[in-house]
C-alpha cells in the first residue's frame, strides 16, 4: 500500500521521508502536522502487527466519508451475522476514537479491559464474538476524548499490536467518518497484514454520496481494495403494513450508480427499520431479535457476498504466494 496521504501535494515526499512535513511542497497540506510528527523510516510496528495478526484469517475495514450513515450499526450486525456460524471466531476493533458507540450497540458498555502477559484481552459479546474499543478505557459514557492525531495513532497502533485476539476468522474494523488520521494509521499499520478490503457505506442522497466518493478515492490512492458498496437506509419499511416509503431520494442514482462510476461492486441495499435503532440502544442483535424482517434478509444476503469475496481473496492470495515461492 502507498505511503502518500490523501490530499497530498503533487511533490509529496511521503510519510517515511526525512523531509515529511518539512519540504516546501508540504506547506499548506492538511496532513503537514501529522506527517511531521510520524517517525521517519519504516515503522517497526508494521512488522510486529503483521506477526500479531497472522492468527487472523480475514481483515475487513468498514469506511464511509460521511457521518450518520449507520456505519457502526452495520459493523456490529456484520459481526453478529458472521458469528451466527458457531464454528467461526469473529472480532471487532472500534477505532472511532472520539465516538466509540460499538460497545453500546453490542451490549457490553461499561466492561473493563484486562491486560495479561500476552496483551490486552478483548471483551467477549458471545463465546465467538470479541470486541475492543476505546470506549472500554474511558471513565464513563460521557467522557470526551480530546486527543490530537499522534495520540490517536498511538492507540490504534497499540490496539493492532497488543490485543490478544487468538485464532480469529474475521476481524472487522470500524472507523470514524472522513479520510484523515485514523484512516491513514489503519492503512499504514496494516500494510503488510494482507487486508481483504474495505466495505464502503452510504445512504442514497447526494449529500452523502459527495463524501463517500472521497472515501472510495482514498482507498484507490492508498491501494486498499474495495470489497463493495452498501446503500443503507435505502427505503423505509413499515413494521406493521410492510409497505415501502422512500425517505432519502436517490436523486443522482444512489449507491449503485456511484459504485458503477468507480467500477467497484455494489453489495446491496439495507432498508430503514426503526427496530434496528431500538435493538442498538438495547445492545441486542437485530438479526436475532427480528429474524423475519426484510432488513434481516438484506443483511444476510450482503454478508454472504462478503464471505464469498473473502474466500476468493484468500485463495487468490495463497496462489500468488505459492507462485512467488516457486519463482524464488
Amino acid at each position: 500500500m502507498a505511503d502518500v496521504p490523501k490530499d497530498a501535494p503533487q511533490h509529496c515526499p511521503g510519510t517515511e521521508s526525512d523531509a515529511a512535513g518539512k519540504a516546501s511542497a508540504c506547506q499548506g497540506c492538511p496532513n503537514q502536522s501529522l506527517c511531521s510528527s510520524l517517525p521517519k523510516g519504516p515503522d517497526p510496528a508494521i512488522a510486529e502487527i503483521q506477526q500479531k495478526l497472522q492468527t487472523v484469517k480475514h481483515k475487513i475495514v468498514v469506511l464511509s466519508g460521511k457521518g450518520g450513515v449507520g456505519k457502526s450499526t452495520f459493523t456490529a450486525h456484520l459481526a453478529h451475522g458472521l458469528a451466527s456460524d458457531e464454528n467461526k471466531q469473529v472480532a471487532v476493533l472500534d477505532v472511532d476514537i472520539c465516538g466509540p458507540s460499538i460497545p453500546t450497540i453490542m451490549g457490553v458498555a461499561g466492561e473493563q479491559v484486562h491486560q495479561s502477559s500476552s496483551g490486552w484481552s478483548p471483551i467477549y459479546v458471545t463465546d465467538n464474538l470479541a470486541l475492543m474499543s476505546v470506549g472500554f478505557l474511558l471513565k464513563g459514557p460521557e467522557d470526551a476524548v480530546i486527543w490530537r492525531g499522534p495520540r490517536k495513532n498511538g492507540l490504534i497502533k497499540q490496539f493492532l499490536r497488543d490485543v490478544d485476539w487468538g485464532q480469529v476468522d474475521y476481524l472487522v474494523i470500524d472507523t470514524p467518518p472522513g479520510t484523515s488520521d485514523e484512516h491513514l494509521s489503519v492503512v499504514q499499520y496494516l500494510s503488510q497484514a494482507q487486508v481483504d478490503g474495505a466495505i464502503i457505506l452510504t445512504t442514497p442522497q447526494e449529500v452523502s454520496l459527495i463524501d463517500v466518493r472521497k472515501e472510495i478515492n482514498f482507498c484507490q490512492r492508498v491501494g486498499l481494495p474495495v470489497i463493495g458498496v452498501v446503500e443503507n437506509m435505502s427505503v423505509f419499511v413499515c413494521p406493521k403494513c410492510k409497505k415501502d416509503s422512500i425517505i432519502f431520494p436517490a436523486t443522482t442514482g444512489g449507491g449503485e450508480k456511484m459504485a458503477s462510476d468507480f467500477s467497484v461492486p455494489f453489495l446491496g441495499r439495507l432498508p430503514l427499520d426503526p427496530r434496528i435503532g431500538k435493538c442498538c440502544d438495547e445492545g441486542k442483535s437485530f438479526l436475532e431479535e427480528v429474524p423475519d424482517s426484510p432488513a434481516t434478509q438484506a443483511f444476510k444476503e450482503i454478508i454472504d457476498k462478503i464471505t464469498d469475496y473473502c474466500s476468493q481473496h484468500k485463495a487468490s492470495t495463497e496462489q500468488e504466494t505459492g507462485e512467488q515461492m516457486d519463482q524464488s
